[in-house]
């Protein structure tokens, strides 16, 4: 998460995050910058954990998702002769529209996947990931694929996936051709962006004399032309642990929605709730006599599964079974007793008044600091005394201003003098 802020401390504070294991709280200088910091806390309730290992987040050798890790070469016996253009024709009629299954994510946008023959993916790991997260997702595992274009350039095949990242006639629809005062679009702009992606297939030197299997085999580590049941296409993308389980009709904490409907199908019944302030939704898979499933949903993924059968105790299950297995390692993504690992709580956040303290009062001392207590120290606010309270005259009237003093009686208003009295 990066932060960007003008005050001085925040600049130091955030200069002082790439020292190793050290955890460093900045006192903002301005009362109201910290009363808005504060509020906006508050306001939404997160947890933020904070890696130290490296201070751009992202550590040398840190694991990833099995999904975008580098591929295993494949071994495609290929040719020295250049591929002659009667081949080439050959190529693009067997595998224009041909049908297959995305093994790996594809990203859109132009530049797309580039898988070397017989070699590596290029990008893979967190780039590949960087890639699909800003250009957006074409298609995840399991989801079909037609190639819709093939264009052959020096060295390269290129592949367009599900119509291809670029819009159709990029030219012609901002042409117009009329008179009259009136101008009509040479191609008609329906304003559609497009959703495809793009797989290009390298060569050392040039393209190689090459049938339409060799073509497949090479790329069935990102694409599956085989002939699959889409249950068979998704759960050939994931560990074969997490595999069996979706075959088998068994529901694991830490299930995506996608693979519970593989394994289950839709639910019976379904059910929003709250619990505490975290919202959920209960698929209830089963109706008694039979045995009944309770699978709770945060988000997009399993967080509980519950099941009950007549006679017996519910089996309650929390534990999350397949983070682990779509890391790269089999670990999850962050060990939970790593000591360069600090996770800090904001807003609201709850805890246990049995086994945690309650957190301190808010205060804008520094760790450590102390308030005089000298009522003569210059600035120091003292104790708000309650105002004493007045007994009004009964005699003046509503709406009199009893705080101000009385005034002097003027002489036109002065009562005359006893007894006919002239006035010196």
């Amino acid at each position: 998460m990066n932060r960007s802020s003008s005050s001085p401390d925040s600049i130091q504070a955030l200069e002082s995050a790439a020292v190793p294991r050290t955890l460093r709280i900045v006192r903002l200088s301005a009362c109201c910058t910290a009363v808005a910091v504060v509020a906006t806390c508050i306001a939404v309730a997160q947890v933020i954990t904070i890696d130290t290992r490296n201070p751009s987040g992202n550590p040398k050798g840190a694991t990833v998702d099995r999904r975008y890790q580098q591929i295993t070469p494949t071994k495609v016996t290929l040719a020295k002769s250049e591929l002659d253009p009667r081949t080439r024709t050959e190529l693009i009629r067997l595998l224009q529209a041909e049908q297959g299954f995305a093994m790996r994510p594809f990203p859109r946008g132009r530049k797309g996947l580039t898988l070397n023959a017989n070699g590596n993916l290029d990008p893979a790991g967190e780039r590949y990931l960087e890639m699909v997260v800003k250009e957006g997702l074409s298609a995840k595992p399991g989801d079909r694929l037609v190639v819709t274009g093939i264009k052959f350039d020096k060295s390269k095949m290129i592949f367009d996936l599900n119509g291809g990242p670029d819009p159709k006639h990029r030219i012609l629809r901002h042409v117009q051709i009329g008179g009259m005062g009136t101008m009509n679009p040479v191609v008609g702009d329906d304003g559609q962006e497009p959703v495809g992606s793009r797989l290009t297939l390298n060569f050392p030197d040039h393209v190689p004399e090459l049938t339409g299997s060799d073509v497949k085999a090479l790329l069935a580590p990102l694409i599956s032309f085989d002939v699959k049941t889409p249950i068979q296409a998704f759960t050939d993308t994931l560990p074969k642990p997490l595999k069996d389980a979706i075959l088998s009709h068994h529901v694991l904490v830490g299930m995506s929605t996608e693979m519970v409907l593989f394994a289950k199908g839709q639910p019976e019944a379904k059910s929003r709730e709250t619990e505490g302030q975290m919202p959920f939704e209960e698929w209830i898979y089963g109706e008694a006599p039979k045995d009944v499933e309770f699978v709770r949903i945060n988000g997009n993924r399993v967080i509980r599964v519950e099941v009950a059968k007549v006679g017996e105790k519910p089996v309650i299950f929390t534990k999350d079974e397949v983070e682990g297995l779509m890391r790269t390692d089999g670990t999850p993504v962050i060990a939970e007793a790593a000591p360069h690992v600090h996770t800090v709580g904001l807003g609201d956040v709850e805890h246990d008044p049995d086994t945690q303290a309650a957190a301190p009062p808010p205060t804008l001392k520094a760790p450590g600091e102390t308030v005089s207590t000298n009522p003569r120290v210059t600035g120091e606010m003292k104790p708000v005394q309650e105002a004493k309270p007045r007994n009004p005259d009964p005699a003046l009237q509503p709406g009199t201003n009893i705080d101000l003093e009385p005034e002097a009686d003027h002489p036109a208003t002065a009562a005359p003098p006893p007894g006919g009295a002239q006035q010196p």
